[in-house]
């Protein structure tokens, strides 16, 4: 993949990673919940996730979407689903000390960020946006997946640490359960509010 292709492809990857979505909710949520370290296996899981996506994607599974709109609507409805239950989830977490000794509840799991990529509309446009938009032909399309996939690698490498330490950040102000209780409310929303974004 020749340079300018290739930065232009991050440039295209960069904007899906780094505005908000559900992944970004989900990181933020757990960096203030959990702190930085004991989120980054749902980081890692998230990023699995949309490897295993664009390779889905690049390998066949995408023309099946393109083939059967049904498909599409039926991952659209079960994505829209599975982020109003994570919404819930987040909006009535139980109020936790971040100083106290005690370990909070377990924070998401990696296999989970993993399992949501495969509900996520918007992981499987941005494989689909990045497969159509940058792989090239013949001999060449195997070598342009792979720089696909180090390329998304490190956008949400990049992205996903931001969010994860804005949600740290965030994490060390809430010391009441008011402001706790207000920002898992405002995540919740949030979070629910991609809904809308699928739909849109």
């Amino acid at each position: 993949m020749e340079p300018g292709l290739f930065l232009s492809m991050l440039g295209f990857l960069w904007v899906a990673a780094i505005t908000p979505g559900p992944n970004n909710m989900l990181l933020t949520t757990s960096g203030a919940n959990f702190g930085f370290f004991r989120s980054l296996w749902l980081m890692v899981g998230i990023m699995l996730g949309m490897q295993s996506i664009l390779l889905l994607v690049a390998f066949g599974v995408g023309g099946l979407i393109t083939i059967y709109p049904a498909l599409h609507l039926f991952l659209k409805i079960a994505g829209s689903l599975y982020l109003l239950w994570l919404a819930w989830k987040i909006a009535t977490s139980a109020y936790e000390k971040l100083e106290t000794g005690a370990p909070p509840p377990k924070p998401i799991r990696l296999y989970q960020g993993w399992l949501l990529q495969f509900l996520n509309p918007k992981a499987w446009l941005m494989g689909l946006g990045a497969v159509a938009s940058f792989s090239l032909a013949g001999a060449a399309y195997n070598p342009s997946i792979a720089g696909i996939s180090l390329g998304m690698f490190l956008v949400n490498l990049v992205s996903g640490i931001i969010w994860l330490g804005f949600g740290t950040v965030i994490g060390r102000l809430l010391r009441s359960k008011r402001a706790w209780y207000t920002f898992n409310i405002a995540m919740g929303i949030l979070t629910a509010a991609c809904v809308l974004l699928i739909w849109h």
